[in-house]
């Protein structure tokens, strides 16, 4: 039993629509699976501005830190600060 590799870790994570360049914030314990649903129209939220691309992720240690985080994240503070992350990477709109 490895305590790094068999603990459960959440993500927090900004998804940039290739349509309309919004950006969505979740969180998940499987990015890679929950990108996928996104981009296969799964989610209500997200499907009319499908394909999305992974712009920033996070990983916190438990759900109730990436929901915390995401939380933060969609605050007006939280836009400030991944808008000031990601300035010299991405074309941010809005």
């Amino acid at each position: 039993m490895n305590p790094v590799r068999d603990r459960i870790m959440f993500y927090t994570y900004i998804l940039q629509s290739l349509k309309s360049k919004r950006f969505y914030t979740g969180y998940t314990a499987n990015l890679q699976k929950r990108i996928e649903e996104h981009d296969s129209k799964k989610s209500v939220y997200t499907k009319v501005r499908v394909p999305y691309k992974l712009v920033y992720y996070e990983v916190c240690c438990d759900k109730d830190d990436a929901r915390s985080r995401e939380l933060y994240l969609k605050s007006g503070t939280g836009k400030r600060y991944i808008k000031n992350r990601l300035k010299r990477f991405l074309p941010l709109t809005g």
